[in-house]
């Protein structure tokens, strides 16, 4: 699946063409697929916007959660986006939007490397996501070290949160037929 299909048809689809629609909105994640399947299976959406939106609140009620399965959940979800300048990217589209990244200054790459080491070692469980939309690696490296001095893990799964949306809503712009 390279486009995405009519909106509307989305509740006559197969669990698996639900699956690869929140692969290509996302990035491919069971846990996600877990989570939304039934919001998918069960509701009728005006528009990508709104589905995009229904999976937000979803991923928010698991930062909000007590439940340390929620937090489980919510991190292998947020770590199923590849990280910053990784050379082996699984999903295409991730390897349009950070192509810009595997270019410029080898010091750079090292630098990004090393933040993306301190980052995870700073917040267990989570991986850094931003929506990159042609910010230069030096603007992205400052961001990431601004939210790794912040220190706060429940900012940083509610930033992650709010970047795959963004990524999901700009993916779905580009691939609605």
């Amino acid at each position: 699946m390279t486009s995405l299909p009519p909106i509307s048809t989305l509740p006559r689809l197969p669990n698996t063409s639900l699956s690869q629609i929140l692969d290509l909105l996302f990035e491919p994640s069971p846990p996600l697929h877990a989570l939304s399947l039934p919001v998918l299976r069960s509701t009728t959406f005006p528009n990508y916007d709104t589905l995009i939106s229904a999976v937000n609140a979803q991923l928010n009620a698991l930062v909000s959660s007590d439940k340390p399965e929620d937090v489980g959940t919510l991190s292998e979800i947020l770590c199923s986006h590849p990280r910053l300048g990784e050379k082996k990217v699984e999903s295409e589209q991730s390897k349009k939007e950070q192509a810009q990244l595997q270019t410029g200054a080898e010091g750079e790459k090292e630098m990004l490397a090393e933040l993306n080491r301190v980052y995870e070692e700073k917040f267990p469980g989570l991986r850094y996501v931003v929506f990159v939309n042609g910010r230069t690696r030096p603007v992205i490296m400052e961001n990431m070290r601004a939210r790794i001095d912040r220190g706060n893990i429940n900012a940083e799964r509610q930033e992650a949160i709010q970047a795959m949306c963004d990524i999901a809503s700009d993916r779905a712009s580009k691939l609605q037929t």
